[in-house]
């Protein structure tokens, strides 16, 4: 058992286990370090954080090509049904089961909209899939209850915003990874902008350990 994952580049991520894959905030399209572009993501499910185009992104485009369910929150679920795209709702506190695992919405400190519409609260996700569980905070500062979260799921791979500005920055960061304690945490949301942080070097959570990843590099977690 265990977990193959793609990175997209800032916050995205292609997950695949089986004959599912679950594609998380796939911006592609407008973000100049990605490599892959929107029509070369095969994906059977879509999972959103928050509605802002950086982590929307392809979403309307991928889901139709692909036939793909979108899991997020509910405001962004009946924004994706207007579009003729079958959303499966949720919001923070809540778990939807699903045929490759589970999703879990956590709370997450930021806004939400895309294109001037409100998207609901913004959320980060836990994702169960292949025996692994990997918590992606989404857009947030540090929160205490990311300690509670940790000692709930117990994730094995926590991805975490580094880029400061619109999120923590890598100090705080770090006391996020220590309060959540992963198995391995994974720095995002930095980078493909001027105003936010551009390495992982401050990034440095004692007691879990880090792996920083390219746009487009591939690679297993197995349980």
């Amino acid at each position: 058992m265990g977990i193959q994952m793609t990175f997209l580049g800032h916050s995205g991520f292609l997950v695949e286990s089986g004959s599912h894959a679950v594609a998380i905030d796939p911006f592609l399209t407008g973000n100049p370090l990605a490599t892959l572009k929107a029509d070369q993501i095969k994906c059977t499910h879509i999972v959103l954080t928050p509605g802002h185009g950086d982590h929307f992104g392809d979403t309307i485009v991928i889901a139709k090509a692909n036939k793909a369910e979108v899991i997020a929150a509910y405001e962004i679920c009946e924004y994706v049904g207007e579009q003729g795209i079958s959303g499966n709702p949720g919001n923070p506190g809540g778990r939807i089961d699903t045929p490759f695992g589970w999703v879990a919405f956590t709370q997450a400190f930021h806004s939400s909209s895309y294109e001037g519409r409100y998207m609901g609260m913004p959320c980060g996700i836990v994702l169960h899939m292949g025996g692994v569980t990997l918590y992606h905070c989404g857009d947030t500062t540090i929160f205490g209850d990311m300690k509670l979260i940790g000692e709930i799921y117990r994730p094995d791979v926590a991805c975490i915003p580094i880029g400061d500005r619109f999120t923590m920055g890598p100090e705080l960061a770090t006391r996020a990874a220590k309060m959540i304690c992963p198995k391995l945490s994974v720095p995002i949301h930095y980078q493909p902008m001027d105003l936010l942080v551009q390495t992982a070097d401050d990034f440095k959570p004692q007691g879990v350990e880090v792996k920083v990843l390219q746009p487009g590099e591939h690679w297993a977690y197995d349980v």
